[in-house]
């Protein structure tokens, strides 16, 4: 079988349609830098059309029925497992990623269509009894579920395709049209996504994938057509589109600073393997990547002596390598940003145990302790392969210092006491708690998403469907009972 390649240029997809507008959007590759291929990029009138067509489908789309948006999932389904290693590999491409991340995605973004397949059926209401007291005598009521109407995507560049896929297969499911502004570095995914979908019997105007520049963009927020953004990303830019989206209803999954506890009684060859790996895959850029690490102090310099040596051992350099584990980051920018609060930590007393060194796009795997809780690499969302490290002696103040933050998506705690396990649930403030693994652990179809900056509402596919649908009651008076 040849080796996968990417075309010459990609379209964007306006009403289900592909369009060969214009080249104007280099995506380059992320470990040469050289331009790997060019994307049509939509301006504001194409934005606006596909607005208009996503408008005009609001009701062809609702009347779809539920084993037709079953059909077309499992369409999608198929498709991409015959497309593995194209978007495996235009995956790595476009966002640097190692090639055996990039896989882990595409299995990921099967599982997400299939979920939404198997729940594109379950759109169940209740029945409900009214008669709560005399007034109520004779009334009965039932709810249904209605889809939303037109709704919004932006989704980012760390994963391209699953993050679309937790946008797009939940609004098939439902019967929603939307647009969709897949991130311009990584914009690829989505748009293979767009020639699947549009192989299918959509109705004109379901769906429209526009890469687009954010100066041009705002449309994608701002139209009142919209009944719906979701948006994942940096939480600067996620607040920002909130203030500006009016009467819409607003999903943000956005940043943190994801903390673990490695508890005395954990299993270090375990523990070490999984903070190792929840620290530095994808070279750190998970907004549930590990970025603090709290280990109790009778096992300290244990934990951090053999940490510091694993980490050592990881292979950074070309993502199409089978052996690499961290590739570069998604361009110089982000790395010498990285790069400086490094040294921000460093001239604040922080001492590096490993790593810490930049060419270009590529941050070797880094680890700090004694890093103060003043500086940017505690305080921020770091995005990239660097970790600290830090002790405790009583579990109630690492409690609090996960707490410590303005982030809440996800903890990770690795301990086998059932009270602490029980305990962290209740006092931890975050999305979810992950006992015995890393906060970077995340199955399609949990309720997934954060609180404080780190957003607002839940992904997971049947929990996206709950936000792209409104509940519609029906009241019905007996006059013989």
């Amino acid at each position: 079988m040849a080796s996968p390649k990417l075309r010459d240029t990609y379209p964007l997809y306006l009403a289900n349609e592909a369009v060969f507008s214009n080249t104007d959007l280099e995506v380059t590759d992320k470990y040469t830098g050289e331009v790997a291929t060019r994307v049509a990029l939509a301006d504001a009138k194409t934005i606006d059309a596909g607005i208009a067509a996503a408008d005009a489908a609001v009701e062809p789309m609702a009347r779809l029925a539920a084993y037709e948006r079953q059909d077309v999932l499992a369409h999608c389904v198929s498709r991409f497992k015959e497309r593995y290693d194209e978007l495996a590999y235009a995956l790595c491409i476009e966002a640097g990623k190692p090639i055996r991340d990039a896989r882990g995605e595409v299995t990921r973004l099967i599982d997400t269509f299939r979920i939404a397949a198997e729940e594109s059926v379950r759109m169940t209401g209740e029945v409900q009894p009214l008669d709560i007291s005399p007034r109520a005598r004779g009334y009965q009521g039932m709810w249904k579920r209605v889809p939303i109407g037109a709704c919004s995507f932006i989704s980012p560049f760390n994963f391209p395709l699953n993050l679309a896929a937790h946008k797009i297969a939940p609004a098939i499911a439902v019967g929603c049209p939307f647009v969709m502004k897949p991130a311009s570095r990584t914009p690829l995914g989505a748009l293979i996504m767009g020639e699947i979908l549009a192989e299918t019997n959509l109705p004109k105007g379901a769906f429209s994938i526009l890469p687009a520049s954010r100066d041009g963009a705002d449309l994608f927020t701002t139209d009142e057509r919209l009944k719906l953004l979701s948006f994942t990303g940096s939480p600067d830019v996620g607040w920002k589109l909130k203030s500006q989206a009016g009467k819409k209803k607003v999903v943000l999954e956005l940043g943190g600073n994801a903390a673990v506890i490695v508890d005395a009684d954990a299993d270090l060859d375990d523990a070490i393997e999984r903070v190792v790996f929840g620290a530095f895959y994808q070279s750190g850029q998970s907004c549930i990547g590990v970025q603090r690490i709290i280990v109790h102090a009778d096992i300290y310099e244990t934990f951090r002596d053999r940490l510091v040596a694993k980490t050592k051992t990881l292979i950074a350099g070309d993502p199409h390598n089978e052996d690499t584990f961290v590739g570069p980051m998604i361009d110089v920018k982000e790395a010498t940003r990285l790069d400086g609060w490094i040294e921000e930590a460093r001239g604040k007393g922080g001492k590096l145990l490993c790593g810490g060194q930049r060419d270009g796009a590529m941050l070797e795997a880094t680890l700090l302790e004694g890093v103060p809780r003043d500086t940017k690499l505690y305080r921020e969302e770091a995005f990239g392969p660097v970790a600290i490290i830090s002790k405790f002696s009583d579990f109630e103040e690492a409690l609090e210092e996960v707490n410590d933050s303005k982030f809440g998506l996800q903890a990770g705690v690795f301990t086998r006491d059932l009270y602490k396990m029980m305990r962290a649930w209740d006092v931890l403030d975050v999305g979810g708690v992950v006992i015995g693994d890393v906060p970077s652990y995340r199955v399609d179809s949990m309720p997934y998403g954060g609180v404080k900056d780190s957003g607002l509402g839940r992904e997971g596919v049947r929990f996206a469907m709950e936000d792209m649908t409104e509940i519609r009651n029906l009241v019905i008076r007996r006059r013989d009972v």
